[in-house]
Parts: structure tokens; sequence; C-alpha cells
């Protein structure tokens, strides 16, 4: 049986588990409280950035302060964005 670790932590179990693979506390707090009927889903349903117009990227990378962005092609832009 796990640990009770207290009214913040709502799956014991999955989060002694997600400590001892070395996860830390605050991240395995996080997932441990996500309900299980959410975990493992991710984002929304945004089009990828290849989809994109040039212009929508630069507003995009404007909204983020990427610099040098004016003179970027939408490619530098995707890489810009996915790296930044």
């Amino acid at each position: 049986m796990a640990k009770d670790h207290g009214p913040q932590i709502k799956d014991d179990e999955r989060y002694e588990k997600l400590r001892e693979q070395g996860v830390g506390k605050e991240k395995a707090a996080r997932i441990a409280n996500t309900p299980a009927s959410k975990a493992g889903k991710r984002g929304g349903k945004a089009p990828a950035y290849e989809e994109w117009s040039r212009d929508d990227l630069y507003e995009r990378a404007q909204e983020i302060g990427i610099e040098g962005r004016s003179k970027m092609n939408k490619q530098q832009l995707i890489d810009a964005l996915r790296n930044r």
C-alpha cells in the first residue's frame, strides 16, 4: 500500500511510482493529480506550422518575440517557433 502524501496528492501509488523512476516531486505531483481520463491527451486541434501562411507564422513569432523574424522565410520561421 502506498504511503499517504496528504490531500495535495490525489493518487499516492502513481506518485510513488513516478518518484521511484526519478521524476521530480513537482512533476510527479502534477501527473499524479491528473485524472486518468485526461492522462496522455495532448494539445489542441491547431494545424501543423507547415499549413500556416508565412504571415501567420510571422505574427506568432512576433507575439513570442523571436528576433530577426522579418528576414526569415517560412521554413526558418517554423524552425524558430519550434525551437524557441
